[in-house]
C-alpha cells in the first residue's frame, strides 16, 4: 500500500439499507487536507456559534448589569458552548454543519456507527490538548498508519470521506 494513500477501512454500514445484516461495507478514510480544510470552515461557523452563546450574554450583563463573569467562568463557559455543539452534531448525525460540507463522518473505528456520547465527550476533551499544545495531536497525522488524528486514535473514532451525492 502506497503511504499516502488513505487506507479503506471496513466499516459497518448502517445507513446502507441494501446491504444485508452483519454484512460490512468498505469505507475511505478521510485525507488529511479535506480534514484540515474542514476544521478551518468549521472555526469560521463556531465564530457564529459563540457570538450568539457566548458573545451577546456577556454584554447583556455587562451593559445591562455591570456584570463582568470571571475570566474562568468565561473559559469554562466557551469549553461547555462548543462541546455541547460538538458532542450534539456528532452524536445526531455523526456530522457538524462544515462536516457536511465537506462529506466528512465520525464514526465508532471499531462498529462503523455513531459513537456514544462518551466517546464523543472524551473525544472533545482530547480534542483541546491535541490542537492547543502546538497542534502535535494534529502532527500526529503525518506518522500515523491511518493518517489520523491522535484525539481520534485515543477516543476510538476515526473520520471517513462518504460517497458524493447522487444528482437527482
Amino acid at each position: 500500500m502506497k503511504r499516502n494513500s488513505p487506507k479503506a477501512a471496513a466499516v459497518a454500514a448502517p445507513a446502507d439499507p441494501v446491504a444485508p445484516r452483519g454484512e460490512r461495507t468498505s469505507v475511505e478514510l478521510a485525507g488529511l487536507r479535506r480534514r484540515l480544510a474542514s476544521m478551518l470552515y468549521e472555526s469560521m461557523l463556531l465564530l457564529g456559534v459563540l457570538a450568539l452563546t457566548f458573545l451577546v450574554p456577556y454584554l447583556m450583563l455587562g451593559v445591562g448589569f455591570e456584570i463582568a463573569p470571571p475570566g474562568w467562568f468565561a473559559w469554562l463557559h466557551i469549553f461547555v458552548v462548543l462541546g455541547a455543539y460538538f458532542v450534539w452534531y456528532w452524536r445526531r448525525h455523526g456530522q457538524t454543519l462544515a462536516m457536511q460540507t465537506w462529506r466528512l463522518k465520525l464514526v465508532d473505528a471499531q462498529e462503523g456507527c455513531h459513537p456514544t456520547a462518551a466517546r464523543c465527550w472524551l473525544r472533545y476533551a482530547l480534542c483541546w490538548p491535541s490542537v492547543l499544545l502546538f497542534g502535535i495531536g494534529l502532527l500526529w497525522a503525518l506518522v500515523d498508519r491511518d493518517r489520523q488524528f491522535l484525539h481520534d486514535r485515543l477516543s476510538g473514532t476515526c473520520i471517513v470521506l462518504l460517497p458524493p451525492a447522487a444528482k437527482a
